[in-house]
């Protein structure tokens, strides 16, 4: 936007204006009893509501106490490290895993044929949607970019406001289906426009699984192994679902629990997952592992990395914040059982890159953070490498530019937004509407000529 230079100077008046806007003090939320994040003290979530989505343990309670144990993640029940291994043998997943969100089973043969028939017709956009949405005002973060087509997808569709659970799922079919499209799309058009990059626009192909169409779309040449593609179903599978508190999630329930439309919700989701703290997190440690590599000299030297690790705790190193991103959980303390996974696969990924050196120094660096921060923070519970510690290294490993990272998780958590959308129209008749304490001061209108 080309503002003139007296708007701005009016803009600039209105910023400082909003730079005194009132910080509150700390002690009123220990006053009031006001959680923030709705976290505990001790950290642990608000519970907030029910759901039989998703469960995520990192502790087991033995004769009434509370003791860390190694993480679980359950899908509608079932164990995520049984889902994953009982994929073998087969080609790949993600269809099957999207199914179980959404209707609380596990298919049969027929019922996942059908369903992934079903994905697969439904992965095309309405005629001149790429042109007249997608390809104008391009967004350079394509989250924004896969909100606007979204939230456009509402004007074609004969039955935007029917929130019956018929309708619903139907609406979230085609969501989950179109997203691979909106994204590529999104991305080739961002190159085109703002990186002079060639554009791209390659149709998905009915023969292809889910995990497949998206690399034979985002690849410009259309390639990848079997490997490579078994490997982001693994991620989309993983990314699918992480219980109901997550903040993405949450936002899914409070935006549905309003009676607004599918489009609206799904949007607002994303709009959740595109932040730093949320979905951006697999950014921010890949960059902070990069930094790690760029400024330690000698990488086989484990004294001075655990050295180099001290500095980023203290502030001194990489952003300053004292944050080290992609380990510590909110629930896991042992382990992330999604890590686990992804190490299972990762190490024959990186031998068919030639890159097994740099999967060895991410175990390596992984190990020495794990021994430097307990000791560092005097931590009461365990710590361990979530998935977004080696999520970066995959994405690289297959391609895939880190304007991608995020829409990619939220081509998997589509489809566990849309179960949890489902749920709260199922089981819920009240708007969530929380609670805020005001704890400013009331004070006595001025006329304007009074004013100073």
């Amino acid at each position: 936007m080309n503002e003139s230079p007296e708007t701005m100077k009016k803009i600039k008046h209105l910023v400082n204006i909003s730079r005194e806007t009132t910080k509150f003090d700390p002690r009123l939320y220990y006053e009031y009893d006001v959680n923030q994040g709705l976290r505990t003290a001790a950290g642990r979530g608000v519970r907030t509501g029910l759901t039989e989505i998703s469960d995520v343990k990192g502790y087991v309670t033995d004769e009434g106490e509370r003791q860390h144990a190694e993480g679980k993640l359950y899908y509608q029940g079932y164990d995520i490290k049984d889902l994953v291994h009982g994929l073998k043998g087969r080609r790949y997943g993600f269809e099957e895993i999207t199914y179980l969100l959404l209707f609380g089973e596990l298919p049969t043969q027929m019922q996942l044929e059908e369903f992934a028939n079903a994905i697969a017709f439904l992965q095309s956009l309405p005629m001149s949607f790429t042109r007249d949405v997608i390809m104008k005002a391009q967004s350079e973060n394509l989250m924004n970019s896969l909100q606007k087509c979204i939230l456009t997808l509402y004007a074609y569709d004969d039955k935007p406001e029917d929130v019956s659970v018929r309708n619903v799922v139907r609406q979230c079919l085609n969501l989950i289906a179109k997203l691979p499209l909106l994204t590529a799309y999104s991305y080739f058009s961002y190159g085109y426009y703002h990186k002079g990059d060639n554009l791209f626009l390659r149709n998905p192909k009915k023969e292809l699984s889910f995990a497949e169409n998206v690399l034979q779309m985002l690849n410009a040449d259309g390639k990848f192994t079997e490997l490579d593609a078994r490997m982001l179903d693994l991620m989309l599978i993983l990314h699918a679902e992480h219980g109901g508190g997550t903040n993405s999630t949450f936002v899914t329930h409070v935006i549905s629990s309003s009676g607004t439309d599918t489009y609206s919700s799904i949007a607002a989701s994303l709009g959740a997952l595109k932040g730093s703290k949320h979905g951006g997190v697999d950014l921010k440690a890949e960059a902070m592992i990069n930094d790690i590599i760029e400024n330690v000299e000698n990488l086989n030297d484990d004294d001075e990395l655990r050295m180099y690790v001290r500095k980023i705790m203290d502030g001194e190193a990489f952003d300053g914040t004292g944050n080290v991103y992609g380990i510590g959980h909110a629930v896991y303390t042992y382990s992330d059982p999604r890590t686990e996974l992804i190490k299972e696969l990762l190490p024959d990924l990186a031998a068919e890159k030639g890159k097994s050196d740099q999967y060895e120094f991410m175990v390596r660096l992984e190990n020495i953070i794990l021994e430097v921060m307990p000791k560092k923070r005097r931590l009461s519970k365990p710590v361990c490498a979530t998935m977004d510690f080696y999520a970066g290294m995959v994405y690289t490993l297959l391609g895939i530019p880190k304007e991608l990272y995020t829409p990619l998780y939220a081509m998997g958590r589509v489809a566990g937004w849309s179960a949890h959308r489902i749920e709260e129209l199922v089981n819920s008749s009240k708007i969530i509407r929380p609670a805020y304490k005001y704890v400013g001061q009331h004070k006595v209108y001025s006329p304007m000529d009074k004013r100073r």
